[in-house]
């Protein structure tokens, strides 16, 4: 079981387009609230800087917090009763854990990890909850990024199920640059191995055919992409099914 390096550092944020100490606020759900809503979350959110592997919850958790990721990646992992898990979900700045919360839950199906250095706004999970009451852009906005998040584990598992492993390295190592930000992916190929549930050295086949290709330049702990349009041919049609699918429901809330 992955286990938290230490406990995440505090800052507490103000309602700008920036905290305390400079820190820009990227996550799409926060970013550009109505004043009114912004003024209720903001005073209750901390800044955290999340380090690799730090565990934001277990499967069976209560729900004492919830996040807005404001950088790096989160992984959404299924745990089984073996101890062995497979991604099925991806979170960047678009995005929010904490889900169950928005619905009146209170635990966690799932494992949430950052898989790099991330920062992040938390808050209260109970506080959460009687804020959304006042705040209907906000709790609009992660209705609807539950539905995305939604689609995306049942694709996820799709893929997973019918295609090859080089197809789904493709389509994760697309996912987790337009969350990032970033054509430069810093992930080990043992970590790729469990994001995808398959053998290390399958892992270490499917990143060799891509950089033969020309697609990816892989070193030890860093994975770059070096040509984008080449490597969306080379993934599955799950990558550009999601990528659709977020862009005509995102084109449906205007």
């Amino acid at each position: 079981m992955a286990m938290n390096p230490r406990p995440p550092t505090k800052v507490s944020p103000k309602p700008t387009s920036s905290d305390g100490d400079g820190n820009q606020i990227h996550n799409e759900l926060v970013f550009g609230l109505p004043l009114k809503e912004s003024e209720l979350l903001f005073p209750k959110l901390e800044f955290v800087r999340l380090q690799t592997h730090h565990v934001l919850h277990e499967p069976g958790d209560t729900l004492k917090s919830a996040y807005f990721c404001n950088s790096g990646l989160i992984s959404i992992l299924s745990i089984f009763p073996d101890g062995k898990s497979v991604e099925v979900g991806l979170v960047g700045k678009e995005g929010f854990i904490g889900i169950p919360l928005v619905a009146g839950f209170r635990t966690a199906p799932t494992r949430a990890i950052a898989q790099i250095e991330a920062t992040a706004f938390r808050i209260n999970g109970e506080t959460l909850v009687a804020i959304l009451r006042q705040c209907p852009v906000l709790e609009r906005r992660l209705q609807q990024f539950a539905q995305i998040m939604a689609m995306q584990t049942t694709q996820i598992a799709a893929c997973n199920r019918l295609h090859e492993v080089e197809e789904r390295l493709a389509r994760w190592l697309l996912m987790s640059a337009e969350r990032i930000g970033s054509d430069s992916v810093p992930l080990t190929q043992e970590l790729l191995a469990q994001m995808l549930g398959t053998r290390r050295s399958s892992v270490t086949v499917a990143a060799g055919m891509l950089q033969k290709a020309g697609l990816i330049a892989h070193t030890r702990g860093d994975v770059k992409i070096v040509d984008r349009r080449g490597l969306e041919e080379a993934s599955c049609e799950c990558y550009g099914i999601m990528r659709r699918q977020i862009e005509k429901w995102r084109g449906e809330a205007q």
